[in-house]
């Protein structure tokens, strides 16, 4: 038996599926899921058993490189959608918590590597894990994250489950202001059908009037002496017209004013004519501004709408298509077959997996993670593996593509890919881990474990008292903000028991990646900064 264990490969998957087995079990509704390898690692690693560095080192480039891959075009987004508040919150969260670490570990004498994994245990952050032992190059850090990291998750679900009883919170006034604050920022896109009867537009073409740069709206449909077609830049109006426009409730008042008064009447197309949702998966016509594609003018079609990772947006000249985008396209049914084929909508690519950027992308963040950037005349700080490859993900999949290599994943194998990397990282810093563990509690003993309660505690005070208090941000989107700063999923879960109304999910997934860059960058400088 021994001689199986010490084949590599087979401990090393060995240790995973005790990890998955034990990581199903269920207490009161609770498990430690994926999170259950490093425990059954760290145990197994306290009797002797070891894996190759080469494991982790491959884990870790595959988890961090996907979880960069997933999060790189809601991270940008995530600034210029909720700006000042989300990056007060979330920066509020982790470096509270990295400066109670600090504290606690000069006040303690705690090793510095041990200090930076209890911060990322108490913050559930596997990411920040990686970091603090690509820095600290001790199992220390994974130690930490091990006796931090039960409470961590518990302590989070705990205080989402009793904060809003503690304060009285009323989840539907909070869903209802959320819903008038949405309305102001983004607008819902309405039809609205409008009879012709302004004499200065009679023979003026789209083109002419300047329709859409005057009032925000594309038109999808036109009826003219009894035939409903889609219209092209040059469609000319005539009284007695009506038209479907589409835009927001203010913007159509606009064409009220341009063409005539709104009616009630049925637009149904003629036979020759289609609108219908095309996916964008064609290179040609990724990362191309819509102005580029000349649909008006090459096919007389029309792109009405554009949603994009389940926002809509406004079709603009300016806009840039994204792989994956769903326009909205009205136009005869001939030329609807030229734009289908030149924009791809084939389902099947969103699913397929292309290995170039992944292996391109890792070597890119590699290399980024080898720079040496200067820090204030300090120190030289190293952005290293982790920091590299994440900044090479994110910035790759915000630009979406590069020449012919478009820089995506499909979603089922970010997830494969994701989760084997963590995988065999866990396995292996937590069999590193374990051959310490007992030295370690024999040095600090439980106080370790009160010290990650604390990590945990404060910066979960710390945004609630700033986001409800100072910033007067909605509820639901604040407890959505916290959950994703902690890198919390069961938090997030206790939060949608109360309410489903997605509105914490929304707020969560905004803040996520910032979370994890933050945290990265927070394990980096706590373990380089001295103690006092």
């Amino acid at each position: 038996m021994d001689n199986l264990i010490s084949i590599s490969y087979l401990a090393l998957f060995l240790i995973i599926s005790l990890g998955l087995m034990a990581g199903r079990v269920k207490v009161k509704g609770f498990s430690l899921d994926l999170s259950a390898v490093i425990f059954v690692a760290m145990l197994l690693g306290h009797f002797g058993f070891r894996l190759p560095s080469e494991y982790q080192n491959i884990g870790l480039l595959l988890f961090i490189f996907t979880i960069g891959m997933q999060s790189g075009p809601g991270f940008f987004r995530s600034f210029k959608q909720y700006g000042r508040q989300l990056f007060i919150v979330a920066t509020l969260i982790i470096a509270s918590g990295a400066l109670l670490t600090w504290v606690l570990a000069s006040v303690m004498n705690i090793d510095k590597s041990l200090a930076t994994g209890l911060f990322n245990g108490a913050m559930t952050s596997t990411p920040g894990l990686a970091a603090a032992v690509e820095v600290s190059g001790s199992p220390m850090a994974s130690i930490g994250y091990g006796i931090a990291y039960p409470f961590g998750v518990i302590g989070v679900v705990l205080f989402a489950s009793l904060l809003p009883k503690i304060l009285k919170i009323d989840f539907r006034k909070s869903e209802q202001e959320f819903n008038e604050s949405l309305k102001q920022t983004y607008p819902e896109f309405i039809p609205g059908n409008f009879r012709v009867e302004n004499p200065n537009i009679e023979g003026k073409s789209l083109t002419d009037l300047k329709f859409r740069s005057v009032t925000s709206c594309v038109i999808s449909r036109i009826k003219h002496d009894g035939h409903t077609t889609t219209p092209s830049r040059d469609t000319i109006l005539h009284t007695g017209d009506v038209i479907r426009a589409l835009g927001t409730a203010e913007d159509l008042e606009k064409v009220k004013i341009l063409v005539g008064p709104q009616t009630e009447e049925e637009l149904p197309l003629d036979k020759g004519h289609d609108v219908q949702w095309v996916l964008v998966t064609s290179r040609q016509v990724v990362n191309k501004p819509l102005q580029k594609l000349n649909l008006g003018s090459n096919y007389d079609a029309t792109v009405v709408r554009i949603r994009r990772s389940g926002i809509e947006l406004q079709p603009m000249h300016y806009t840039m298509l994204r792989f994956g985008d769903r326009l909205m396209v009205a136009a005869s049914r001939d030329s609807m077959k030229q734009v289908v084929k030149l924009l791809g909508n084939d389902d099947r690519r969103l699913s397929e997996t292309d290995f170039l950027p992944i292996t391109l992308g890792i070597v890119i963040g590699i290399l980024a993670g080898m720079i040496k950037i200067p820090v204030f005349g300090w120190f030289e700080f190293s952005p290293g593996i982790t920091g590299g490859v994440l900044a090479a993900a994110l910035i790759l999949s915000g630009i979406g593509k590069t020449g012919p290599i478009i820089w995506s994943m499909s979603s089922n194998a970010n997830q494969l890919f994701r989760e084997l990397g963590l995988l065999m990282f866990l396995a292996t810093v937590g069999c590193e881990a374990g051959g310490h563990i007992e030295e370690t509690f024999m040095n600090y003993g439980p106080a370790l474990i009160a010290a990650g309660a604390a990590i945990t505690i404060m910066p979960l005070v710390v945004a609630t008292l700033a986001g409800k208090y100072l910033l007067k941000m909605n509820f639901l989107t604040l407890m959505g903000v916290i959950t994703g700063g902690m890198t919390s999923t069961p938090g997030l879960a206790a939060i949608n028991t109360q309410s489903d109304s997605g509105i914490a999910q929304v707020a969560y997934a905004a803040v996520y990646p910032l979370a994890l860059v933050l945290m990265i960058l927070f394990s980096n400088l706590l373990f380089r900064i001295p103690l006092f």
